[in-house]
């Protein structure tokens, strides 16, 4: 049966056009380092979910969606490295929708390529895996972005095995309202499948976020096998700050995981997630402690700021005296949220402000040469 026009272009509500900016934002990134790397020949981005790729925004004015910007964004990175190539998988299930992507794409050139198809996601990625171990001198980057909590772990495997990157909708709005009243076998079967466990498990964690993010941890952590490995996952809230889904990004190498966060908290405005806090007011509190530091700032476990990760280095240093800047800086790359670039500046004034440090310059004794310091009071909340 045919897809009504009105199917084909959907509107992206706010949060939806922040997950496009990221996205995008962090591929374009992504690439630049990696088309630098000598033994990286090119570059493979695979979207199995695409939909159409262009949306309506609340105004009805178009915005482009996640394939189109990426496409966009690689080919300006495939003519920057014209000795490398670059190629993009396209995948829907409807066909009308890959129809209208394809009028939105830039044309083929020499060393890029666009590949569409209109198959079922799972089918799609099958024929995909077993490529992936003659392609060792490509870096490959997956999207799986499912629009309710369907995951198929099995065809996902090859991606976690090789190196590459993955980035996953763990979709959290659906078990969350779902599963305490999921009656057809076929829906049960479908939360089995994407967390691994008997249903009778699954309703114990009812409306609880964390019990489902755990079991998805616990997942990709089985996935990765006997390697290291970087999950990073930041959730999106709606406008009426209801939680929507989480979107994790996956990857062995720490360089990925320190962009990640450092793109995903540019995009969403110096914090940790599209909730809305406050209208960027901070509240504070009185902390009537013996060394006469009197303002502590809230934690929202659900959104982030600049002032959490100043109370979390506070703690971290919490009365040391000349810390190498570089030696905080790098207590940051290994946080699961926490950015290690991009803020420096304020996260340093928020220390300075809120929790008496005080900022100075040494001699490093094996270099000789001057270096930045920090030095903590001992405080801790």
């Amino acid at each position: 049966m045919p897809v009504k026009k009105s199917q084909i272009i959907t509107e992206a509500k706010p949060h939806t056009i922040k997950k496009f900016e990221l996205i995008n934002m962090y591929i374009k990134s992504w690439a630049q380092k990696l088309m630098l790397n000598r033994q990286c020949n090119g570059l493979i981005f695979i979207d199995c979910m695409c939909n159409s790729g262009v949306y309506k925004n609340q105004n009805g004015d178009t915005v482009y969606g996640t394939p189109v910007r990426v496409a966009k964004t690689l080919l300006d990175v495939a003519r920057t490295y014209p000795d490398k190539q670059v190629f993009i998988y396209l995948n829907d299930l409807n066909f009308a929708r890959v129809e209208e992507l394809k009028k939105h794409l830039p044309e083929d050139e020499r060393n890029f390529k666009i590949i569409t198809s209109y198959v079922d996601a799972k089918e799609f990625l099958e024929n995909i895996g077993p490529q992936l171990n003659d392609s060792s001198h490509y870096h490959y980057f997956l999207l799986y972005d499912p629009y309710d909590a369907t995951i198929e772990w099995r065809v996902l495997l090859p991606f976690f095995r090789h190196w590459g990157e993955v980035m996953i909708n763990h979709a959290l709005l659906d078990p969350i309202r779902a599963i305490g009243s999921a009656k057809s076998t076929t829906t049960k079967k479908k939360y089995e499948n994407t967390y691994l466990e008997d249903f009778e498990k699954l309703i114990p964690y009812g409306s609880d976020k964390n019990a489902y993010e755990k079991r998805v941890e616990e997942i990709i952590n089985y996935m990765k096998g006997n390697r290291r490995y970087f999950v990073a996952s930041f959730p999106f809230y709606n406008t009426k700050n209801s939680l929507m889904y989480d979107l994790i990004h996956c990857t062995s190498n720490i360089v990925g995981f320190k962009l990640y966060k450092y793109c995903a908290w540019k995009v969403f405005g110096g914090q940790s997630s599209t909730k809305r806090a406050n209208d960027g007011y901070v509240q504070m509190q009185l902390n009537f402690s013996d060394d006469g530091l009197g303002i502590t700032v809230p934690t929202d476990d659900s959104c982030y700021g600049v002032h959490d990760i100043a109370k979390y280095l506070q703690k971290s240093f919490s009365g040391r005296t000349n810390v190498p800047l570089e030696e905080i800086w790098s207590a940051l790359d290994y946080h699961p949220v926490f950015p290690s670039d991009g803020f420096r500046d304020e996260i340093k004034n928020d220390l300075k402000q809120y929790y008496g440090a005080h900022t100075g310059t040494t001699i490093n004794p094996l270099s000789g040469k001057k270096q930045q310091v920090i030095s903590f009071a001992n405080f801790v909340e």
